[in-house]
């Protein structure tokens, strides 16, 4: 049992990253039906960002480790979120009324351009977070040793996610976000700004993104510029789980497919845990096609 408990912990703070980075691909497939293949850069360029203020910026100079990455993370997340918009307004908005082939050719082509423009700039080695900076200390709870740096991931990952969940639901630009995912068209003709609200779907996506690449970096310690297809890929796995489009489904399909990966990597092999959380993604695509929760977007975003 506390093997098992060892690696639900690990497989929940797993399961919140991917659930974040999910969150980026889900609200802009609500929004646009356009799957954003550049979001994982986004994600890799997030971790860079919080090397690069932790290492070289001076956060960690002048200022407490928990003060120091909490800023770090803030930053990170208002730069990404700045850059996501950048994005939309460059490599899709030009394309919004051409098909849909040429959307997700720019996506591709956005997705190779930052993943290159990330190696040109930083190399394409290894780099590790500051290990000061990492705790190293574990609470004991009932003979149970977890480490506080992966309870910090998961209840960042949780908290981020409960304020994702409570501005599109509490908010007034969230009930904009949820009329636009309905109908781009009736929403213009209540007065909303449809071009404002697609980029805040960026905006939060992106930014999303760019913590959860802090938190890879703090949790694992050392990051590189190929990531964001890994985890993209296990993102986009987790929001199609949930259901694609459906908030609560990708919070839902990243804690499941973390969860999933740990199990699977402890009790049968690491070397499968990556066809173990596909084999269940496909299992549940056959019995329920539109993920676990299923709702269509203009029901349930």
């Amino acid at each position: 049992m506390n093997e098992f408990f060892q690696q639900l912990t690990n497989g929940l703070a797993v399961g919140g990253i991917y659930a974040l980075v999910a969150l980026g691909y889900t609200m802009v497939y609500g929004v646009l039906k356009l799957i954003n293949f550049a979001h994982g850069d986004l994600f890799t360029i997030g971790a860079y960002f919080g090397l690069t203020l932790l290492a070289s910026g001076g956060l960690a100079a002048g200022l407490p480790p928990a003060a120091a990455v909490a800023l770090a993370l803030l930053l990170v997340l208002l730069m990404v979120a700045a850059l996501g918009v950048a994005l939309e307004r460059v490599a899709y908005r030009p394309l919004r009324k051409a098909n849909r082939l040429s959307a997700v050719v720019s996506a591709l082509g956005a997705s190779i351009m930052l993943q290159n423009a990330v190696m040109l700039v930083y190399g394409a080695r290894f780099y590790v977070y500051p290990e000061e900076l990492r705790p190293s200390l574990a609470l004991h709870v009932f003979g149970l040793s977890v480490p506080v740096m992966r309870l910090v991931v998961i209840v960042g990952s949780v908290l981020l996610m409960l304020a994702l969940y409570a501005f599109i639901h509490r908010t007034r630009m969230g009930a904009a976000i949820r009329a636009v995912a309905i109908d781009q068209g009736a929403a213009r003709l209540m007065g909303i700004n449809v071009d404002r609200v697609i980029s805040l779907v960026f905006f939060l996506g992106a930014g999303l993104g760019g913590a959860a690449g802090v938190m890879v970096g703090m949790y694992y310690g050392q990051i590189d510029f190929t990531m964001g297809w890994t985890y993209g890929l296990k993102a986009f796995t987790a929001a199609i789980l949930g259901g694609i489009g459906n908030i609560p489904g990708a919070m839902l399909g990243g804690l499941l497919l973390g969860v999933i990966e740990a199990l699977g990597a402890s009790y049968l092999a690491m070397a499968w845990k990556d066809a173990i959380a596909f084999l269940v993604l496909i299992l549940i695509l056959i019995i329920r096609p539109t993920g676990l929760l299923g709702e269509r977007v203009a029901d349930k975003l």
